[in-house]
């Protein structure tokens, strides 16, 4: 029997507080049951993946010979990256069918936002695992109940979307994992929860044309606005996109609901039928709102005048979203963002039992039933993993998951940090990902990828013999969306002869197409990163930046320069030596296939 299905003792009461409602209190013991038992709970997920997976081409190549227990498992076992298992996939992706890395068929990949060798990694997984991401979404709301009452009297404005997808040569689907989940029957024929419902029809979410969809669940949250008590996001940058949407299209939305009509924009035929039939009718008064709010250049506070029963945004905050908070606490005015959920492509990891807590405080509880979990400790390149009862508070991990649908011991690339327990299942503060240098949406960029982008778009400045001697970087939020910005101080073999403007902008754009494929789809196709910037300072500046890190204690012998920048003294320096900006002129080459 899967865990997910796993009956709970009724006797069972929950710590956390009263629950909302009787669906709630069999939520909340079954959450107290998994954490009291969390190490009964680890075992005996392993135990079922070796046992359903025993006779795969990977665990027979490391000859476990159907042993499931932890020593047996952690021995024979190495632990691996995704350029580890890359070429399993690849034989999955190309058409293998056989039990390679799952004794299940592999249902669809789902598409990382981390990136190797410049494209997205395609992540197995099987249909079985739907039903233990929908037990952990199933928590949510029973959690946030215990802080936020009243959920039951209105709806969440949530900005939902679906990215493109595609198929691997072997005809699989590969695609995001929000993607598959909004499409698949779980989420569209879900049952209806009072304290769950959307102010954005299926039609809107589901609609793949970025522009409609954000067009329609605007319009739809606008004639709702009254009975909108969340707004919210999976990130806080697509909240953030929203919010100029609604600057940039004001009026053609004022003018719908003024009129009745929808714009001829909407042209997906279950999106209009939908919103023309039932939810859009004439509203003077609404429009005259609209107009008199957005037509005024002072845009803070915008959510909560446009929508006044707005009690908490519901976004991701933490890692790289943190640079967003104050953007957000402008246009909410100040209200609190709510962090609710752990996930990733890989696998689900676990909720924050504490969601309206300040965002520099969230942590997450690892859900035990959701794979097997092991962590490497940061402290020590000799140290073994640990399990997940056996962390220690105050300690970094890398965290390592063996998962149903066939990843054994691999390296996830999240830094978490231990922050406490609750019950026996430990609680985490994520940190940062391993490795990443930039990130504005959900692109991950890396020191060695943008040194290569730095590298191809200098070749361009050879033939006016001009060479790029420093270059340093940070992800510019402020800008909606953000994007990257990048200092270079040149070198001229002839002083007055600097680089043309022109020149500089094939220098970003040839940068940008030496970008991973997840930071291009957020150029081209999500909108969500916009036009990389070249900010040339002036000769002397790198040597300036030392000086200042010297003076602040670095060390003059193991000083190295910072590839990516967020001091804000470090950023003035640089910004008061800059001699001239440039952007790409043009969105980079993006197309959504997978390559054989």
């Amino acid at each position: 029997m899967c865990l997910c299905e796993m009956a709970v003792d009724s006797s069972l009461s929950s710590p956390l507080g009263p629950a909302a409602c009787k669906k709630d209190a069999i939520a909340l013991r079954l959450l107290e049951e998994m954490t009291r038992n969390a190490d009964a709970f680890q075992e005996k997920v392993l135990q079922e993946i070796l046992t359903i997976n025993a006779q795969t081409e990977y665990l027979q190549r490391f000859k476990l010979n159907g042993e499931t227990d932890r020593k047996s498992f952690k021995s024979k076992l190495p632990a691996i990256t995704y350029e580890d298992l890359q070429p399993e996939i690849q034989r999955i992706a190309n058409g293998d069918r056989s039990a390679i890395l799952s004794s299940h068929p592999i249902s669809e990949f789902l598409t990382s936002s981390g990136t190797s060798a410049g494209e997205r990694k395609l992540m197995p997984t099987i249909k079985e695992e739907l039903d233990r991401r929908q037990l952990l979404y199933s928590l949510l709301m029973p959690v946030m109940n215990l802080y936020v009452p009243g959920l039951d009297k209105g709806k969440g404005l949530y900005f939902l979307f679906v990215k493109s997808e595609t198929k691997t040569p072997g005809g699989l689907l590969a695609r995001p994992v929000l993607t598959s989940y909004y499409n698949s029957d779980h989420f569209k024929t879900r049952p209806y929860d009072p304290y769950n419902v959307y102010t954005s029809p299926n039609e809107a979410i589901l609609c793949p044309d970025s522009f409609q969809s954000m067009y329609s669940q605007m319009l739809c949250g606008l004639i709702d606005r009254i009975q909108v008590l969340r707004v919210g996001a999976v990130f806080a940058s697509g909240l953030l996109r929203a919010i100029r949407f609604l600057q940039l299209n004001w009026i053609h939305l004022a003018e719908d609901i003024r009129t009745g009509t929808l714009n001829s924009k909407i042209t997906d035929p279950s999106l209009r039928n939908r919103i023309v039939n039932g939810l859009l009718t004439p509203d003077t008064n609404l429009a005259d709102f609209i107009v008199s709010e957005c037509s005024s250049d002072n845009w803070e506070g915008i959510i909560t005048r446009i929508w006044p029963n707005t009690k908490y945004l519901d976004v991701i905050v933490t890692g790289a979203m943190a640079q967003y908070i104050p953007t957000l606490e402008y246009y909410s005015g100040s209200l609190p963002m709510a962090c609710t959920m752990y996930a990733s492509s890989e696998c689900y990891f676990g909720l924050n039992l504490n969601p309206m807590c300040n965002p520099s405080e969230v942590s997450y509880t690892i859900m035990p039933n959701m794979a097997y979990f092991e962590f490497l400790p940061l402290d020590s390149t000799k140290s073994n993993p640990v399990d997940l009862v056996n962390v220690e508070v105050g300690k970094e991990y890398e965290l390592l998951i063996t998962t149903y649908a066939g990843l054994y011991r691999y390296r996830v690339g999240d830094i978490l940090r231990v922050t406490g327990f609750h019950n026996s299942a430990p609680q985490f503060h994520f940190v940062r990902r391993k490795n990443v240098l930039l990130s504005i949406d959900s692109d991950k960029t890396d020191e060695a990828e943008l040194q290569k982008a730095v590298g191809n778009a200098s070749e361009l400045l050879k033939e006016f013999n001009t060479s790029v001697v420093e270059y340093t970087s940070y992800a510019d939020t402020k800008t909606i969306p953000g994007h990257y910005v990048v200092y270079w101080e040149l070198l001229a073999k002839e002083c007055n002869e600097m680089p043309s403007d022109e020149l500089m902008r094939k220098c970003c754009l040839e940068m940008e197409e030496s970008l991973n494929s997840v930071y291009r789809q957020g150029r081209v196709a999500d909108g969500s990163i916009g036009a990389l910037e070249i900010r040339v300072v002036k000769c002397g500046t790198f040597e300036e930046l030392m000086d200042y890190a010297i003076s602040r204690g670095a060390s003059i012998n193991q000083y190295k320069v910072p590839r990516c920048v967020s001091f804000t003294p470090i950023m003035e320096l640089l910004d008061s030596r800059v001699l001239s900006c440039h952007f790409s002129p043009t969105a980079p080459h993006w197309t959504p296939e997978i390559r054989k």
